[in-house]
C-alpha cells in the first residue's frame, strides 16, 4: 500500500503547483496538500478549469502542474485536454492524479460502473500514458514524471487510500437534514424535486423514508455534479412546481448555465442553495463560495425573488413564503456540516425514475 504522504512527497519534488476538484478517493492525499505551505494549491470549480489552470501555470514556468480529480470529471476535462494540451496542439505536459471510481472488482455504485470501465481507454484516446498506482509502480511513476515533455495519468483505485472520518464542528444551529425534513413537510403535494449529487440526495432519500413524508416526488442526481439546476430547468416545461435542491460546490461548477433560468423566467421554478461553504461529501475542502452575494448574483441573472435562511427558527416561516412566490425564485440556506452516521444511498434507480415520471 502506498501512503498518501509518500505519494505527495514524490509529486512535490516534481511539481509545486496543485489544482483540482476534491474527490473522495483522493481525500487522504488532498489532506496532505492542505497542510503544506511550500506549494501553490488552487481548488477549481470544475475539472476543465483545473486543466486550464495547469496549462497557464506551465506557460508561466515551464514546469508540470499536478491536476487532481475524479474520473467522473473526465468529461469536463476532455475539451482542454484534447484541444489545448494535446501533443498535436500545444503539447502541454501535465501530471493527472485521478480517483478511479468504478475500478475493477471495486463493487462501486451503479453511476460509477460505466465510467470505471472506460477510464483507461479514454485516457489512451488522449495519448496520455496511464499508470495504476501501487507500491511496485513508484519507480516507474517517478521516471515518467521526469520526462519533461510528456503527460502522465496516475489512476488511484477506489478505496486505495484509507479515508479518515471527520468530526464536524457545528457553527450554526441547524444541519441540512433539519431543513430537508421541514421542506418535505411544507411543499405542495404535487411538487417535483431535483436534488444535487452527494449528501443532499442521500439525505432527501433517507428522510423521506424515515418519516414517511409523501409531499412531492424526487429525482436524485447520483452523478452529474453541477447539472441539477439544468435538469430542473428542463423539467420546468411542465406546470408542476419544480424545486432544485442545490449545493454550493455544485452551483459553482457550471454557474453560467443558470442564466438560462433567469432569462426564461419560469414562474414554477424554485432554486434552493444549501450552502455550507465546503465540498462536504468528498472531504470538506472549501468551495470558495464565501464572500459571494448570491442575492446580487441571482438578481442580476434574472431571478425574480431572493430569500435567505440562517436560523433554524426561520425555516418554516420563510419556506411558506418561498413556496408561494412566483419564480424563478432563489432561497439561500446557510447550514453546518454534518449528516447521518449511517447515510443511505438511493437504490433501484430505474424504479425511482419511473415513479418520478408517473406521479
Amino acid at each position: 500500500m502506498v501512503l498518501p504522504n509518500q505519494l505527495f512527497n514524490i509529486l512535490k519534488k516534481e511539481s509545486s503547483f496543485f489544482c483540482g476538484v476534491p474527490d473522495s478517493v483522493l481525500q487522504s492525499f488532498t489532506d496532505q496538500i492542505k497542510t503544506k505551505k511550500t506549494i501553490t494549491h488552487k481548488i477549481a470549480v470544475n475539472e476543465g478549469s483545473a486543466v486550464a489552470m495547469g496549462v497557464g501555470y506551465y506557460l508561466a514556468t515551464k514546469k508540470k502542474p499536478c491536476i487532481y480529480f475524479q474520473n467522473s470529471g473526465l468529461g469536463n476535462a476532455f475539451n482542454p485536454l484534447i484541444s489545448i494540451a494535446h501533443q498535436n496542439v500545444y503539447s502541454i505536459p501535465l501530471i493527472l492524479l485521478i480517483g478511479w471510481r468504478g475500478s475493477p472488482k471495486s463493487n462501486d455504485e451503479p453511476q460509477h460502473e460505466a465510467m470505471g470501465k472506460i477510464t483507461i481507454n479514454t485516457l489512451k484516446s488522449l495519448n496520455i500514458e496511464t499508470i495504476i498506482l501501487n507500491k511496485k509502480n513508484i519507480p516507474r511513476i517517478i521516471k515518467k514524471i521526469r520526462q519533461k515533455e510528456k503527460s502522465l495519468a496516475i489512476l488511484v483505485p477506489f478505496k486505495f487510500f484509507e479515508s479518515k472520518k471527520r468530526n464536524h464542528k457545528i457553527e450554526n444551529k441547524f444541519l441540512r437534514m433539519d431543513f430537508i425534513k421541514r421542506f418535505l413537510e411544507t411543499i405542495p403535494k404535487k411538487s417535483k424535486i431535483i436534488s444535487t449529487v452527494g449528501y443532499t440526495s442521500r439525505e432527501l432519500y433517507q428522510i423521506r423514508s424515515k418519516y414517511n413524508l409523501t409531499n412531492g416526488s424526487d429525482f436524485y442526481m447520483v452523478g452529474g455534479m453541477g447539472h441539477a439546476s439544468m435538469v430542473a430547468y428542463g423539467y420546468s416545461e411542465k406546470k408542476n412546481n419544480v424545486f432544485c435542491l442545490d449545493g454550493d460546490g455544485s452551483f459553482l461548477m457550471h454557474m453560467g448555465s443558470i442564466r438560462n433560468i433567469g432569462i426564461d423566467k419560469k414562474r414554477n421554478f424554485k432554486h434552493i442553495l444549501l450552502n455550507n461553504f465546503t465540498h462536504e461529501s468528498v472531504g470538506g475542502m472549501q468551495t470558495n463560495s464565501k464572500g459571494i452575494s448570491f442575492k446580487n448574483l441571482v438578481k442580476s441573472l434574472g431571478y425574480k425573488n431572493y430569500l435567505k435562511i440562517e436560523k433554524k427558527e426561520e425555516i418554516k416561516k420563510k419556506l411558506l413564503v418561498f413556496n408561494k412566490m412566483k419564480g424563478p425564485s432563489f432561497l439561500e440556506v446557510i447550514i453546518s456540516e454534518g449528516t447521518f452516521k449511517k447515510l443511505l444511498r438511493p437504490k433501484n434507480l430505474i424504479k425511482i425514475k419511473n415513479n418520478f415520471i408517473k406521479k
